[in-house]
C-alpha cells in the first residue's frame, strides 16, 4: 500500500456540466500526482458531499509511477452542482460498504466550480504536521549486555536525565480511526518496523506482539524497538543502526505493506558518530512527502 515518495499533497478538484443541454451528466476531473500505489486489495475512492451526505464519484488505482488509472468521472450534473465538499478515501477492494471508510487522505470545500483539497482539511487530518519535532536515542534496554546498544532505537528524549516524550507536537490519533503512526529503521535500504502507535507516550504495538526485542522485558514506555532476534530474511541481528535512516510515518488502517506509507512527518539518517543513549533530532519532512496535483475542468 505504500511507496517511499517525497512530494506535497495540495490537490485541486473541479467539476463541469456537459455543454449539451439534453445531457444531464457532468464530469469530475482529477489530475493528481504523488499518490502511492496501494497494492492489491485497496483502491482510492472520491466522494462529493451533497446535502450533508457522501456520494461516490468513483474508484481508481495508482501504479508505481504515480499514474491514476482514471482521471475523469461521469456523474449527475445537478448533483455535482450541489456538492459542497470533495473527499478522497482509501477503500478495500472489493468493498461492500457504500459509505466512505475512516481512512480519508484529503478533502476540500468547493468555491464556485472548484475545490482545493489537502490533508489539512477537516475531512482528512485537519493538520499538515508541520509543527511536529522530535528524535530518538540508540539503546537496547531489552538486553542484559552493553555491546549491542547501537542495535535499538527508541523515540524518547533522555537529555534531562530521565526518559521523556521524544516526538513532540505529534497529534494524538487515538480518536482518529483509519490512521496510525509507525516507526521504521531503514537498514541497508530495507525498512524494518519498530511498531505502530497512536500517541508518542506509551508502548507501541510491538510490546504485545511478536517483535525483534531481546528477552529482558519490553523496554521503556515509549515507541521503539531493539533489533536483537527474529531478523528478517537477508538480515543479521544484532545490527548497527549508524548510517541507517529512522522514519516516522502515518499509516492507513488496515495496512497491507511492509514499507512506510507516503506520509512521513519525521525522518533522518543516524550519524556515524552518534553516541549511544544520546538524543538525536530528526528532520520534519512533512511538507515534502505529500502527493501534489491540480484538477481542472
Amino acid at each position: 500500500m505504500k511507496k517511499i515518495l517525497f512530494t506535497l499533497l495540495a490537490v485541486t478538484v473541479a467539476f463541469y456540466s456537459c455543454d449539451d443541454d439534453d445531457d444531464n451528466t457532468g464530469n469530475l476531473t482529477l489530475d493528481i500526482s504523488g499518490l502511492s500505489n496501494l497494492g492489491d486489495g485497496y483502491l482510492y475512492e472520491g466522494w462529493v458531499i451533497v446535502d450533508g451526505s457522501p456520494v461516490s464519484t468513483g474508484t481508481f488505482s495508482v501504479n508505481d509511477e504515480g499514474v491514476l488509472s482514471a482521471t475523469s468521472f461521469e456523474m449527475d450534473a445537478a448533483m455535482l452542482a450541489a456538492a459542497t465538499t470533495f473527499v478522497l478515501s482509501i477503500e478495500p477492494s472489493p468493498d461492500t460498504d457504500a459509505s466512505p471508510s475512516a481512512t480519508k487522505i484529503l478533502g476540500g470545500d468547493f468555491s464556485g466550480t472548484s475545490a482545493s483539497a489537502s490533508i489539512m482539511h477537516a475531512a482528512a487530518f485537519g493538520t499538515g504536521f508541520s509543527g511536529v519535532t522530535g528524535g530518538y536515542i540508540l539503546a537496547t534496554p531489552t538486553t542484559t549486555v552493553d555491546t549491542d546498544e547501537a542495535s535499538g532505537v527508541w523515540f524518547l528524549d533522555n537529555s534531562s536525565g530521565s526518559p521523556a516524550i521524544g516526538l513532540t507536537n505529534l497529534p494524538d490519533l487515538s480518536n482518529q480511526t483509519g490512521w496510525t503512526y509507525e516507526g521504521w529503521a531503514v537498514i541497508g535500504g530495507t525498512p524494518v518496523s519498530t511498531g505502530t502507535f497512536n500517541t508518542a507516550a506509551g508502548f507501541d504495538d510491538n510490546a504485545t506482539t511478536t517483535s525483534f526485542k531481546g528477552d529482558d522485558g519490553d523496554g521503556p514506555a515509549f515507541p521503539g524497538e531493539d533489533f536483537i532476534q527474529n531478523a528478517p530474511t537477508g538480515m543479521t541481528f544484532p545490527t548497527d543502526l549508524k548510517g541507517a535512516t529512522i522514519v516516522v510515518s502515518i499509516e492507513p488502517v488496515p495496512d497491507n505493506s511492509t514499507s512506510p506509507f507516503v506520509l512521513k512527518p519525521l525522518a533522518g539518517e543516524v550519524p556515524a558518530a552518534l553516541a549511544n543513549h544520546t538524543f538525536q533530532t530528526m528532520d520534519n519532512i512533512a511538507s515534502s512527502t505529500y502527493p501534489s496535483g491540480t484538477v481542472t475542468r
